[in-house]
């Protein structure tokens, strides 16, 4: 198989940044030609398109940092246009003396590591797959704070007033944030007692709201799910949570070169076929 080398006459390797993008281009040979400082936004991309057309004639390809953050925008705005763009991972980068500004060192260095890869990755598509993905971090958030919620809860009960404490010991969790949030101040307390009480009722009532939250975004997971992988939804085991995970990590028929590449991801043993990959795929 030809090299990317032999494929391309240019490589564009953009550093990717929340405000600015930098983009450089190479030759297959490595050598540096030209490189742009834009803002990260349409007028932005638009000028390194046609920055590229300009100063990348023939076959280009773009190497793009940060394909599903920074680099987000640029690279829906590319792909829209018909241009060839892969995705290079971030590396971590040494601290710079004095502040220098390499934003168009670590530009070129993106075009060359793409120059020295045997397998190119693609950017992961957006759409659907992206909808998944925005319930799954959402989603993911949420039960972290519950847990967080469910910790503060019980260490509240451990150092409560020994009466209050002696309460709510037997209670298991479910039951124990069920009765919390129901908790009433009374007359009189001291307010260690009035203190302790309205910061169980709050944090259980939070981790109630919480876990409302949790399922709301689940539910939202199902209709795309089905839309998407109706057969791995059907697999014994697979829920909602698990299937959009594989789907998000799979994305789209051709972004991982072989089963074998996908077999030995995080989703080992998992069928690809599982996926509709006859059908257009999620854009």
């Amino acid at each position: 198989m030809p090299t990317l080398a032999e494929r391309v006459d240019f490589v564009l390797g953009v550093d990717t940044h929340k405000h600015t993008h930098t983009a450089a281009v190479v030759t297959p040979a490595g050598g540096l030609v030209v490189h742009l400082s834009v803002s990260a936004d349409a007028d932005g991309y638009n000028r390194l398109l046609s920055f590229a057309r300009e100063h990348a004639t023939g076959r280009r390809i773009w190497a793009i940092e940060g394909t599903g953050s920074f680099g987000a925008g640029l690279t829906t705005h590319l792909l829209e246009h018909a241009e060839w763009v892969v995705e290079i991972d971030r590396p971590k980068r040494p601290g710079r003396r004095n502040g220098a500004k390499t934003d168009e060192l670590d530009a070129v260095r993106a075009a060359r590591e793409a120059l020295s890869r045997e397998h190119l990755a693609q950017p992961r598509r957006r759409g659907d797959r992206e909808a998944l993905r925005v319930l799954l971090a959402t989603r993911k958030e949420v039960v972290q704070t519950r847990t967080r919620a469910l910790n503060h809860l019980k260490a509240l009960v451990v150092n409560a007033p020994e009466a209050m404490r002696a309460e709510l010991r037997p209670f298991k969790t479910g039951a124990l944030v069920v009765h919390c949030a129901a908790l009433q101040t009374c007359s009189g307390p001291s307010a260690e007692q009035a203190a302790t009480l309205l910061t169980l009722r709050l944090t259980a009532r939070r981790i109630q709201a919480l876990e409302t939250e949790a399922a709301e975004l689940e539910a939202q997971l199902e209709p795309l799910i089905q839309a998407l992988a109706p057969k791995l939804r059907a697999e014994f085991g697979v829920g909602p949570i698990s299937a959009a995970q594989i789907v998000c990590a799979w994305s789209h028929a051709g972004r991982l070169r072989s089963e074998a590449a996908f077999a030995g991801s995080r989703w080992r043993g998992a069928d690809p076929s599982l996926f509709r990959t006859s059908a257009a795929p999620p854009t």
